[in-house]
């Protein structure tokens, strides 16, 4: 196609009116003939523009009129665009059909949504799963048919690093993990996922566990008492001394563990209280430092560092729980003459509690496991240091029930520091704490 500029419409354009002009000039006609070649010039760009309008106006597919020079050029290329712009809307419109079908035949509920939180589509999942209708809830607001206060506050949080796991609002049996992600301009997609049987089976593991101990504990209480008895008047038999003192050693470990899996088992399934106690943290550091001395085989520098002016609202015995299980930990992984920091002090986001130690340290691959029960970075040591295994999954799940964090930092050879995180608003002022 020959390509058309400017100069070539100024000449088709600047001809007739000099002839125009020329034909004036020699038979001494005035300025009629310019103007009415002028207005014929008008007229004719008028037209073409009526033409282009009439064009755009039946819409894309009728082929364009013909026309010479610029405005010819002006109407191939706007009916080539559309052509284009028809080809890539079939590509997209069969990429979007293709996706639609492969999201409608997932079990998987999956909810579209605009920016503003209206549902642009969703497949036959979510009717079952959530209680949607394609047909007649495209277009509503999500919030105004799912109104489960914990959906709510997940939703509008906008905090979707962890999916949501909550019972379906048409049925109750039904346990849904539900998680959130957002896409293009502020729009979300929404995927709710059936965890009925995980979830089920994870209530059963708890309950076995929970049982189990519980049963266990009067039985081992008795074992224990005995064991104690015959160490107490022993001396006859050094043999049957030196037994009895594993068995007693060895049945006291097992009590441990019965207790803390009893206490990990009462921290996933009994609700958080809704009272909270007041902790002036002070006292309970130095019972910590306690503890921690007398679980320390050697002598151990555990230094305190509190911040006097601030309180931490919580549950005392869980906080006290999770502090004793990292300064303990902290006293059986260094050797003699570490030094051990307590530390509580808060900075401009987050309310700290810390243990820092100048013990062994850990490899960086071994810390994101370090909350995983009966996870041990050494299982040769387990049995020197008498811990149960189950300590950090502790501290990780009262955390939770504060809405809390443990962050571990540590290096090989220069010591670690754990560092629960609470949130702000759990700190107050000592003087209004009465």
């Amino acid at each position: 196609m020959r390509y058309y500029d400017w100069k070539t419409e100024l000449v088709r354009v600047m001809l007739p009116l000099a002839a125009a002009a020329v034909l004036s000039t020699a038979f001494e006609l005035g300025a009629w003939p310019v103007f009415v070649v002028a207005a014929g010039i008008c007229t004719w760009l008028l037209w073409q523009l009526q033409r282009l309008s009439d064009w755009l106006y039946r819409g894309s597919g009728t082929e364009p009129p013909e026309a010479i020079g610029m405005w010819g050029q002006i109407f191939d290329t706007i009916y080539d665009m559309q052509k284009q712009a028809t080809g890539d809307h079939d590509r997209l419109q069969a990429m979007i059909d293709y996706l639609r079908a492969s999201f409608a035949s997932m079990s998987d509920a999956v909810v579209m949504l605009d920016h503003q939180g209206n549902i642009e589509w969703c497949n036959d999942a979510a009717s079952e799963l959530l209680g949607l209708r394609r047909e007649d809830d495209t277009g509503l607001q999500l919030l105004n048919l799912i109104r489960a206060p914990s959906f709510v506050g997940y939703y509008e949080a906008e905090k979707y690093g962890a999916p949501l796991e909550m019972a379906s609002p048409v049925n109750a049996d039904i346990q849904l993990s539900i998680s959130i992600s957002f896409f293009a301009e502020r729009n979300r997609l929404l995927f709710a996922r059936d965890i009925t049987r995980t979830y089920r089976l994870e209530k059963m593991r708890k309950d076995f566990v929970a049982n189990v101990s519980h049963e266990l504990r009067t039985p081992l209480t008795v074992i224990n008492g005995y064991l104690e008895t015959f160490a107490e008047h022993g001396g006859e038999n050094p043999r049957w001394d030196r037994a009895i003192e594993q068995m007693l050693k060895q049945s006291r470990r097992m009590h441990h563990l019965i207790q803390d899996l009893m206490l990990l088992s009462r921290l996933e399934s009994v609700p958080k209280p809704k009272e909270q106690d007041r902790i002036v943290l002070r006292p309970l550091l130095e019972m910590v430092r306690e503890e921690a001395l007398a679980a320390a085989k050697g002598d151990r520098s555990i230094e305190i560092e509190c911040d006097d002016s601030i309180v931490l609202k919580g549950q005392a015995t869980e906080i006290r729980s999770a502090l004793s299980n990292l300064a303990v930990n902290a006293a059986r992984y260094t050797a003699e003459g570490d030094r051990i920091v307590l530390r509580w002090y808060q900075t401009d986001s987050h309310a700290v509690l810390e243990v820092q130690d100048s013990g062994i340290g850990i490899e960086p691959q071994y810390i994101p496991r370090l909350t995983e029960r009966f996870y041990r970075v050494d299982q040769s040591r387990s049995l020197d240091t008498g811990g149960t295994g189950l300590g950090l999954a502790i501290v990780k799940h009262v955390l939770l029930r504060h809405r809390g964090e443990l962050r571990v930092r540590s290096h090989p050879g220069n010591g670690s520091t754990f560092s629960c995180l609470f949130p702000k608003s759990l700190a107050t002022k000592a003087e209004s704490a009465a």
